[in-house]
Formats: C-alpha cells, structure tokens, sequence
C-alpha cells in the first residue's frame, strides 16, 4: 500500500545513536532549502528533551521559524526543529494536497529521532501565519505524534483527518490586518473545542505577529513550570 501522503512516520526512539552538542547547525538534507536544528544547553542524550517543530509563515524560512521559541529554549531545555517549506509556503496551502513538505518533515524527524533522545510526551507542532494553519492541519492529521500543537495566528486548518487529541494553543491580534481575526481564530476556536480538543486561546491587542510574551506564555502552557 502507498504511504499516505499526509502521514508522518517517524517517531522518537528509546535509544538514539548520535551524540549532539548545543547550538544552531542546519539539517543538512537539502542543497537548497533545507533547515534548522537547535539543541539546548545543557542537552543530555539520557535525558529525553521535549521537541517542538516550528513552521515559518508564507515566504519565510527555517531562520523565522526558530526564532518563534529559540530565546526560551535553553531554560527550557527545548529542542527545536525548523524546516525549510519546499516552496515559498506549505504543501496543502501551494498545492491544496499533502506531499513533499510532509516527505521532508519526515525525513528530518527520522534524522533527530536516530540522534536525539526525544520526550515522546512532549512534541509539539507549531507555527506562525501560514506555519500556524499547517501546524493545525498536520498537528490533527498526525495526533498520534505531536501531543501539543502551537497556532501563532493561523488563518484555517485542512486535516486529512483526526488521530489522537493533541493539546492546542492559539493566539491572535486583535488589529491583523492580513489574517483578520474574526473569519480565522474566532472561527477556529469553537470548531476545535467541538471535536474533543483541549484548547487554550488567547487574543491579545496587536497586529500580525508574536509578542515576547505570547511565546512565554505558549511555552508555559506547553512546558508548565520550566520557565
């Protein structure tokens, strides 16, 4: 049987082989648009860390990606991966199907997996603006993977379809201007609550980005008590 395309496979090993040292490197699986990895300070390969995969808006890259959390990581002892979308924005937004963006994901997921010991209690997906309706859509299409799923602003959701209740957070300004508030977010919120999800929602007085203290406070929603 053909792999579904909106499916990821890998998942956190209970021994990884690779020794990782802290700081920023790059994915090394593409020439072109590739991506990020960050390990915290203080990463231990026998202490399973908790992951969060961040997903840049339209037009971005893996550097606006990580940059959601990377200040927080290393008090939270948060790893962080950032891909790179093949394109200029995700899959299911460029070419209304799942593909290529999810094949990639899943290769760097394996990459990880194979070298860093992951909490596979503590996953989450998340994003901002296009990244944050991707990190809906493949959070809820792959549930039996993320436990959380981190929504900075997103504009809609397209799961394939439910597996598992991830915890969800979203966030939005009241004052955005390219992703209005009213047919995104407060759309949004009722019709995640209605399928069973736990969810935390937050507006807040602002425009189309992430205040410091929306990525504080997703944080200590996802990792409560590390900050």
């Amino acid at each position: 049987m053909a792999q579904d395309p909106s499916r990821l496979s890998a998942r956190p090993q209970t021994r990884p082989q690779g020794g990782l040292s802290a700081g920023l490197r790059p994915l090394g699986l593409s020439p072109r648009r590739d991506g990020l990895l960050y390990v915290p300070a203080g990463y231990r390969a026998d202490r399973p860390a908790p992951l969060a995969v961040l997903l840049h808006g339209a037009g971005g890259n893996a550097h606006h990606g990580i940059a959601l959390l990377k200040d927080l990581a290393d008090a939270a002892g948060l790893l962080l991966l950032a891909p790179d979308s093949r394109h200029a924005t995700w899959d299911i937004i460029a070419d209304d199907a799942y593909g290529p963006d999810v094949a990639f994901l899943d290769r760097a997921l394996g990459q990880l997996f194979r070298d860093a010991a992951v909490d596979a209690a503590k996953v989450a997906i998340g994003g901002f603006s296009d990244g944050a309706s991707y990190a809906l859509s493949l959070g809820l299409t792959n549930g039996d993977l993320f436990t959380h799923v981190i929504a900075f602003s997103p504009g809609f959701m397209a799961p394939a379809e439910q597996r598992g209740r991830p915890r969800i957070f979203v966030s939005h300004g009241t004052q955005d201007q390219v992703l209005r508030i009213g047919p995104c977010s407060r759309r949004l919120a009722p019709l995640i609550r209605s399928a069973g999800h736990d969810l935390r929602y937050q507006e807040f007085e602002g425009p189309h980005t992430v205040p410091p203290e929306m990525a504080r406070d997703a944080l200590d929603w996802f990792l409560p008590g590390t900050r």
